[in-house]
């Protein structure tokens, strides 16, 4: 999407879509690519709901507040409803493996002096983590894997790896967690499956202790598809990229709501 394009056309779209008496106006473009506070770390916008008021060969424009719209990537919607539509749309937001997002605030139960139960929530700005669903292992090569995996970026820059394992579906995780005298013969590894338009079947990362080096296999139906041997730490995110991510994590959800017009898919 040309975003100066409709940057310039914004004004004569919402022509006539606001009260008389306002003469500025705001909008939001939801183009797949990042939002960024003012305090430049990565947010995740949230959803909302609104009246589509305008469509062009590339975006739709939905009218959000009294001078509030949303310009949302036409080639990214799920769905692109007629004008006068009333939409819920959800653009991406990184999320974890329950499915919760991933900027929710953690939870932990505390205790007062005379053992009375308290509910913690903790929210640190800018932190979206997607911890992996692995018991603190025993192998310290395992263990920087897994912190790898939640630290290092994906290749877009917003993600991390273990955001990408969740856009991709990630479930039915294990891990090889060796002692010392083991770290050859049963090198650590975690493993899951997967399901994407790029790769439907079990992934595993290892450990190769005599590189010190990593080593990704994609298996389906039992079978090896494919070794990639000799990966650095830091390219984990753009193999793991490469082979399973097929990209439908970028999609902006639109939902017609109920006793309004219809959609075009």
């Amino acid at each position: 999407m040309d975003t100066q394009s409709i940057r310039a056309q914004m004004p004569l779209l919402v022509r006539g879509h606001m009260p008389s008496n306002v003469r500025t106006f705001k909008f939001n473009i939801f183009d797949g690519q990042p939002k960024v506070s003012t305090l430049g770390f990565h947010i995740d916008p949230k959803p909302f709901e609104g009246k589509v008021i305008a469509r062009t060969d590339d975006a739709v424009i939905v009218k959000t507040g009294r001078a509030e719209f949303a310009v949302l990537d036409r080639a990214l919607v799920t769905e692109v409803p007629d004008e006068g539509t009333r939409v819920h749309v959800e653009p991406y937001a990184r999320r974890r493996f329950d499915g919760q997002r991933a900027d929710t605030p953690e939870e932990r139960t505390e205790f007062t002096a005379d053992g009375q139960p308290y509910t913690v929530k903790t929210l640190v700005l800018g932190s979206a983590p997607a911890t992996l669903p692995i018991p603190e292992p025993r192998c310290p090569e395992l263990q920087e894997l897994i912190q790898q995996m939640e630290q290092l970026p994906a290749p877009d820059g917003f993600r991390r790896i273990t955001h990408l394992l969740v856009d991709a579906g990630a479930r039915d995780f294990t891990w090889v967690d060796p002692l010392p005298k083991d770290i050859i013969a049963t090198p650590p590894a975690i493993a899951f499956t997967v399901a994407t338009a790029k790769f439907q079947g079990r992934v595993t990362v290892l450990y190769e202790r005599g590189l010190d080096l990593y080593a990704l296999e994609l298996h389906r139906d039992g079978e090896l598809v494919e070794r990639v041997d000799e990966v650095f730490f830091d390219a984990l995110g753009e193999t793991l990229e490469r082979l399973i991510d097929d990209g439908n994590w970028r999609r902006i959800r639109v939902q017609c709501l109920p006793g309004h017009k219809s959609a075009q898919h």
